[in-house]
C-alpha cells in the first residue's frame, strides 16, 4: 500500500493565506486615503486571519497522535497572534474605527517579514465584496440574538 500525499494541506493553506494577508498590508500602506477596496482589504484580512486559526489544530493533529505535545505546543503558540489580531481588525471594521487601523497593521508587520513580494499574485477580486459580506455577518448575528 502506498502512502497518501494531501496537496492541499493545511500548511498550504496557511502558506497562501499569509502571502495573502502580506499583500493586502502592502497595498493598504502604499494606499493615501480611506476607499472601498480598503475596506474590502481590510475585511479579507478578518477572513484570512480566521482561517488561518482554524486551520492551527488541524496542522498539530499528527504529532499530538506521536505525543510530540512540545512541538504542537510552539507551533499553537507561534500562530497564537492569528485570533487577536483577526477580532482586533474585524472591531475596527464594524466599528469603523478606521484611525486605529494603520497601528493595528504596523503591530502585526513583523509576522510577514519573511514573505518578500516582489509583484502582486492576488487580484483585487480576491477581495472584492469583503467588507460587505463582513458587515451582513454581523447583521445576521445580531438578527438572531
Amino acid at each position: 500500500m502506498s502512502r497518501v500525499v494531501k496537496l492541499d494541506g493545511p500548511g498550504k493553506l496557511r502558506n497562501q493565506l499569509m502571502r495573502t494577508g502580506a499583500e493586502i498590508i502592502r497595498r493598504l500602506g502604499e494606499k493615501n486615503d480611506l476607499d472601498e477596496e480598503a475596506k474590502d482589504m481590510t475585511a479579507l484580512l478578518v477572513y484570512c486571519f480566521r482561517e488561518i486559526e482554524q486551520g492551527i489544530d488541524d496542522s498539530v493533529i499528527a504529532w499530538e497522535k506521536r505525543d510530540y505535545w512540545v512541538k504542537a505546543e510552539r507551533f499553537r503558540e507561534r500562530w497564537s497572534w492569528a485570533g487577536p489580531a483577526s477580532r482586533e481588525l474585524e472591531k475596527i471594521v464594524r466599528d469603523e474605527a478606521w484611525e486605529q487601523l494603520p497601528l493595528a497593521l504596523i503591530k502585526h508587520l513583523p509576522r510577514f517579514e519573511e514573505i518578500k513580494i516582489a509583484k502582486y499574485t492576488r487580484s483585487p477580486n480576491v477581495w472584492r465584496g469583503a467588507y460587505a459580506r463582513l458587515l451582513r455577518e454581523q447583521a445576521s448575528e445580531r438578527a438572531s440574538q
